[in-house]
């Protein structure tokens, strides 16, 4: 069976996005060669230190819980072949939700792919056509110029969210409920886990 690094697996609340409030199972894995200054996980980045652990177990972890949501983040997901966890996730009667930057080959047949890029790796073309929501994290002024370059590429039904960096929140909120104002395709997304102090 796979193995795959998992830095770690918890239930709770996605807390970001389109599935924002619903009780989802996250599965976090090791690795991440994007390396986004403001990362709130750079303990993920290094993918050789977390234990390599089966698809199957897992999943068995997963199904304890009465939630059916299952959420695969990192790090960088997309590093490594996701077919089987997606697959498994499917069979044990998951909907299965990726977040990824996109630079990386899409792997998984996902339900809800994420689209989160970022300025220091390239995203690759294909996930453009693919992606379900783009969530742009906005850090400064000139990134709502950059989130609309991105706009103008995906689908005409992926949902459109911009997101405050959140050590910048009370500076960039403003910004963002303005841009949002005038530009109603866009929505605002927050950390609600953050502010609920949910972890």
């Amino acid at each position: 069976m796979e193995k795959l690094p998992l830095m770690e697996a918890f239930y709770t609340l996605q807390g970001e996005g389109h599935h924002r409030g619903k009780a989802a199972y996250f599965i976090r894995l090791g690795g991440c060669d994007v390396g986004c200054h403001w990362c709130d996980v750079k303990e993920s980045w290094d993918g050789d230190k977390f234990p390599l652990v089966s698809v199957e177990a897992m999943v068995e972890e997963a199904v304890k819980f009465p939630g059916r949501l299952a959420v695969v983040t990192g790090g960088e997901p997309l590093m490594y072949n996701l077919n089987s966890l997606c697959n498994s996730l499917h069979k044990a009667g998951f909907t299965t939700n990726i977040e990824t930057s996109g630079a990386h080959p899409l792997s998984g047949d996902w339900d809800w792919i994420c689209f989160s890029p970022k300025k220091f790796k390239a995203p690759m073309p294909e996930i453009y056509d693919k992606a379900h929501e783009l969530k742009i994290i906005i850090y400064n002024k000139s990134d709502f110029k950059w989130a609309e370059s991105f706009a103008e590429k995906v689908n005409s039904k992926c949902q459109l969210f911009l997101q405050p960096e959140w050590d910048k929140r009370e500076e960039i909120m403003p910004l963002i409920v303005d841009y949002v104002k005038e530009n109603p395709k866009w929505q605002v997304s927050l950390q609600i886990h953050k502010y609920l102090d949910i972890p």
